[in-house]
């Protein structure tokens, strides 16, 4: 038999163990890998503990960005409406309206054009009005003064029929239950066309177009007192009374009804000018001897 020594029997045996598997102390090998093994495991629970607060922060940061940009969206919407309502991009429609028993009312265009507007009427436009174009639409009767401008032509929508004009002054009478359109230039050139665009004719000073179903009709007024409406000035030569009486209803919205039928043939020959209607009744009874009652705006002649 021979002998070894510890080292020189671990020189011949197992690296670290004798053949039966067994190390010099008498543990078994085995024991050595579990504990590695657990060792692996809690080394890669200890990873996973220390990543798991990174990936939340991550997705924590993510959900932030996404909430971020959509504030930044919403305030760049917001800065751009502002932005553009400042500019006038945004365009209001404004209205100006005068009741039937108010006084005519004069108004200044955006571009200094002058508009004057019977009692009943209303006129649209918009509030970008002349930045591109310079138009508005009417009901009712208007007085129109407009300053000239070349590159932009002043658009009268009147319903039934469209108005042109680049520099010049023109009546129009329009109401939109009807067809009826009427224009009356007073100075310059006025374009009146249906809205088809098919059917036009341009007035001169002193003419009146009237534009009905689509129909246009040119003619030179003849009656002095288209205007009384916005001048007050009512002028009259042997005119009847019936035809005054019609007049001072149009221009200062008075309603006169005579209780004898040949009190509306007389004649008229006096100017009547801005007078209250109080005077107006009064120069006309005492010049044809006549009496009168007065109901809110109606008066009632009758003879003496």
């Amino acid at each position: 038999m021979e002998n070894y020594t510890d080292g020189e029997r671990n020189k011949q045996g197992k690296p670290g163990g004798g053949s039966d598997g067994r190390s010099s102390d008498g543990s078994d090998s085995r024991s050595i890998d579990v504990d590695r093994a657990w060792n692996r495991l809690h080394a890669r629970i200890n990873e996973s503990a220390e990543a798991g607060p990174a990936l939340r922060i991550r997705l924590f940061s993510s959900n932030l960005l996404k909430i971020a940009a959509s504030l930044l969206i919403i305030a760049g919407l917001g800065l751009a409406a502002l932005f553009i309502s400042e500019k006038g991009l945004i365009s209001k429609k404004i209205s100006v309206a005068t009741d039937i028993n108010s006084k005519n009312l004069e108004l200044t265009l955006p571009d200094g054009s002058m508009v004057i507007l019977n009692r009943g009427t209303v006129l649209n436009y918009r509030s970008d009005y002349g930045k591109t174009e310079r138009k508005v639409s009417l009901s009712g009767e208007a007085f129109f003064e407009i300053r000239t401008d070349q590159d932009k032509a002043f658009t009268v929508d009147a319903g039934e029929a469209v108005i042109k004009a680049l520099g010049t002054s023109f009546n129009v009478i329009t109401n939109n239950q009807d067809s009826h359109v009427e224009v009356f230039v007073r100075t310059g050139k006025v374009l009146l066309e249906d809205n088809s665009g098919s059917n036009s004719i341009i007035l001169d000073p002193g003419y009146i177009g009237t534009m009905d179903s689509g129909e246009a009709i040119k003619s030179v007024n003849i009656d002095p007192n288209y205007m009384a409406w916005n001048t007050g000035i009512l002028v009259y030569d042997g005119q009847t009374l019936d035809i005054v009486f019609r007049d001072l209803k149009r221009v200062y919205n008075m309603e006169i009804i005579a209780g004898d039928p040949s009190i509306l043939k007389e004649t008229w020959t006096s100017p009547i000018n801005n007078q209250s209607q109080d005077t107006i009744i009064r120069l006309i009874c005492y010049s044809f001897n006549l009496g009168y009652t007065k109901e809110g705006n109606v008066y009632h002649l009758s003879k003496k």
